[in-house]
C-alpha cells in the first residue's frame, strides 16, 4: 500500500509493473538485466482518489497520461530492479502530493502608484525618443 497522506491511500494491486532492459552505462549488466522499472496507474478506475485531485493529476502528469486514462511513471536512475521501482513509487507520491494540495485563489491587485508612474515616464520616455528620430517640419 502507497501512503500519501492521511487521506490518500493506493492500494498495490491497482498499479501494473513491467520491466525493461536499461539504457545508458552499466556494462555487460545493461544487456543482460531487465532493470529499468514503469508503472501504470489506471487513474479512472481508482477509486482512491477524489475527483478533483484526479483532474489536477491529469493536468500535472501532461505526456505522461495515455488516452486510456493509464499514468506511466518509469525509472532507470539505478542499477538494481528493486531501488528503481521505490523511485518510481516516490515519483508517484510526489506527483499526487502535489495534485492534493489545492492551488490558492489569487487575489486582484491594483498597480501602485510608483509602478504607475513608472509606466507612464518609460512612456514619456519612449515618445521622445521616437519623436527626435523624425525629419524636421518643413515651413
Amino acid at each position: 500500500m502507497l501512503h500519501i497522506s492521511s487521506t490518500i491511500r493506493i492500494p498495490d494491486h491497482e498499479f501494473r509493473w513491467t520491466f525493461a532492459r536499461s539504457s545508458g552505462p552499466g556494462g555487460q549488466n545493461v544487456n543482460k538485466v531487465a532493470s529499468k522499472a514503469v508503472l501504470r496507474w489506471s487513474i479512472v478506475q481508482s477509486a482512491s482518489l477524489p475527483e478533483e485531485v484526479k483532474a489536477r493529476l491529469r493536468a500535472i502528469a501532461g505526456s505522461n497520461w495515455t488516452a486510456d486514462g493509464e499514468l506511466i511513471v518509469t525509472s532507470q536512475k539505478y542499477r538494481d530492479q528493486g531501488r528503481n521501482r521505490q523511485d518510481c513509487l516516490d515519483k508517484l507520491a510526489m506527483l499526487i502530493r502535489r495534485a492534493a494540495t489545492r492551488p490558492r485563489a489569487r487575489i486582484t491587485t491594483k498597480p501602485g502608484r510608483a509602478a504607475r508612474e513608472r509606466r507612464l515616464m518609460a512612456k514619456r520616455h519612449r515618445s521622445r525618443s521616437k519623436q527626435a528620430r523624425r525629419p524636421p517640419l518643413a515651413d
